[in-house]
């Protein structure tokens, strides 16, 4: 009898071949790339420096198509997001100390949203490790420190040999659930050093599963098919899963209604009779999911934004689906159920019996309706105008990206994604400059559709740089810039808080003449010609800028009892 972990993968005669006769010339950089390819890895994102630079000469020799943004931390958001579309890791190239540093707030992001990016950076030759006293340049005491609080795991290589397994490892914790970032690094001297090692062939790193405990989802069918008033939260988990065919399918066969997270955005249908849409910054939408008897989120740990800035507090039971354990019943007592929203749904409809409610639908529209008579009621039509503009140039299936803007901010709740992960902003970590870059890395995962990325002007002053790496790649991306002369949130905000406003004001360029000094055609538009001209941009191959002179303001703030 033949046990699992006797299985030997034999290689094949080309691997072989390989592996005996390795070509000359190859160097540690050469068992990074090519373990990536063994991987399969097609594509990865980065910024050289002079520690990596034994990296980077191997991709010479790979077949790895390399995208190089002009800001560490700008590649990071675009791995992010071709993490997201692809659902695949995506290697991060980086260098060592300021280089490595600069990419912590995308990696941030990154961990919040779940999306799978494998950084690799180099670190200052191996003698000079732990020690921080040997004066290398970019040296740090403990640099993987900076990260371990950011990333899911951190991997540090000393020897060449170490180096396949240690990506192997990390590949197969980016992509076990919660998928999130992952951190390797790799000595200079190691990189660089030739190397008489066989050429990686191949590699196995499969991603965990993590299903539900059965007796968990027994008690979790069980009270479902007992209430008289399900809802459910759905949230980002939803999306990183895949498993929005099976939410829509437990939805209809409770006669549940159904909110989205703002990281959930497109996990179940906006015009569903059973949908809630993603109004959670609304007390009406927050009373009813408190009235429910038995209330199931999945893949969402209810924070700050998803819980209407913790003023939501159910009455009835919690059953929490929820991947990462850290999440699990930290803001609400529940039946926690780690486990893969995907397998846990699953499970759920093995089980659950039908339910029918026929006021179930006429009560979801019943929270619409009185959500959109308090916005109808507070002289928002500009706002409104402007992102209906924006839905009505979007193809159904592209891909937009959200910068934390006064219109992101909107999108969140009164946007329709159409399509589950078509819509992403930088909601989980909250910082700026996250749009663009993001959309350069979905153009590159997907160049079938046109990319959409928008931002306020502060936060395009992060990003644009990465004109020259539209430019150069030729990404199918347009970028919308509502120009508002400031950080028009932190204007409102300060103005509510302190009456008038501090540090908010800014000096800008003229967006449409710096996207021409690079290359990118620009428009300045209007409210009234927004659709037209965007929809004119998204249609035409290569990247493009629109810029929209306008003042937005939020609606009201529905949190307060």
């Amino acid at each position: 009898m033949t046990h699992d972990h006797d299985l030997v993968l034999r290689p094949t005669a080309a691997q072989t071949e390989a592996a005996l006769n390795p070509p000359p010339g190859r160097n540690g950089g050469d068992l990074v790339v090519e373990t990536l390819t063994g991987l399969g890895a097609t594509t990865v994102f980065g910024l050289p420096g002079q520690h990596a630079l034994g990296m980077f000469d191997a991709l010479r020799r790979s077949d790895l198509a390399y995208v190089g943004l002009r800001v560490e931390n700008n590649a990071g958001f675009a791995a992010d997001a071709y993490g997201r579309i692809t659902g695949e890791a995506a290697p991060l190239l980086l260098s060592t100390g300021p280089g490595a540093l600069t990419s912590l707030a995308a990696l941030q992001e990154a961990a919040a949203a779940s999306a799978p990016v494998l950084a690799i950076s180099s670190q200052v030759p191996t003698a000079g490790l732990g020690g921080g006293r040997r004066g290398h340049l970019h040296e740090l005491p403990d640099q993987a420190a900076s990260f371990r609080g950011v990333v899911k795991s951190v991997h540090t290589v000393r020897t060449q040999s170490q180096i396949p397994s240690a990506i192997a490892e990390a590949w197969e914790s980016a992509l076990t659930a919660p998928h999130g970032p992952v951190w390797v690094e790799i000595p200079q001297d190691v990189l660089l050093a030739g190397t008489t090692l066989p050429v990686v062939t191949a590699v196995d790193a499969a991603p965990h599963d993590l299903p539900p405990r059965p007796e968990l989802t027994a008690v979790a069918a069980d009270l479902l098919a007992g209430a008289s008033r399900p809802a459910i939260i759905a949230g980002g988990g939803v999306v990183r899963a895949d498993a929005s065919g099976k939410l829509r399918a437990l939805a209809e066969r409770l006669d549940a209604p159904v909110v989205t997270t703002f990281g959930g955005k497109g996990a179940f249908p906006w015009n569903h009779p059973l949908s809630l849409q993603s109004w959670l910054e609304d007390r009406h939408t927050t009373d009813f999911l408190e009235d429910a008897d038995v209330l199931l989120v999945v893949g969402s740990g209810l924070g700050e934004l998803s819980s209407n800035y913790y003023t939501f507090k159910p009455r009835g039971r919690v059953i929490q689906i929820e991947a990462d354990l850290g999440k699990l019943e930290s803001n609400h007592p529940a039946l926690g159920i780690h486990a893969d929203a995907r397998l846990a749904l699953s499970a759920l409809l093995e089980t659950v019996p039908e339910r029918r409610d026929p006021t179930a639908a006429d009560r979801a529209r019943g929270v619409l309706d009185q959500v959109r008579e308090r916005i109808d009621a507070q002289e928002l039509t500009l706002e409104r105008q402007v992102l209906a503009a924006v839905r009505e140039a979007l193809p159904d299936r592209s891909p937009s990206f959200w910068d934390m803007t006064i219109l992101a901010y909107w999108a969140w709740s009164a946007f329709d994604a159409r399509r589950p992960n078509t819509m992403h902003s930088a909601q989980g970590a909250g910082g700026l400059g996250y749009a663009f870059p993001a959309a350069l890395g979905a153009a590159v995962a997907d160049p079938t559709h046109p990319v959409l990325a928008v931002s306020g002007d502060g936060g395009a002053l992060y990003s644009v740089a990465e004109l020259a790496t539209a430019r150069q790649h030729g990404l199918d991306v347009t970028w919308l810039i509502v120009d508002d002369g400031g950080y028009g949130i932190l204007r409102e905000y300060m103005t509510d808080a302190f009456g008038e406003p501090t540090a908010t004001e800014l000096t800008r360029p003229d967006y449409v003449a710096l996207a021409e000094s690079f290359g990118v055609p620009g428009v300045r538009t209007t409210p009234e010609n927004l659709a037209a001209d965007l929809a004119k941009c998204l249609a035409e191959p290569g990247p493009s800028v629109v810029v929209l002179p306008a003042l937005l303001r939020m609606f009201a703030p529905t949190h307060l009892g």
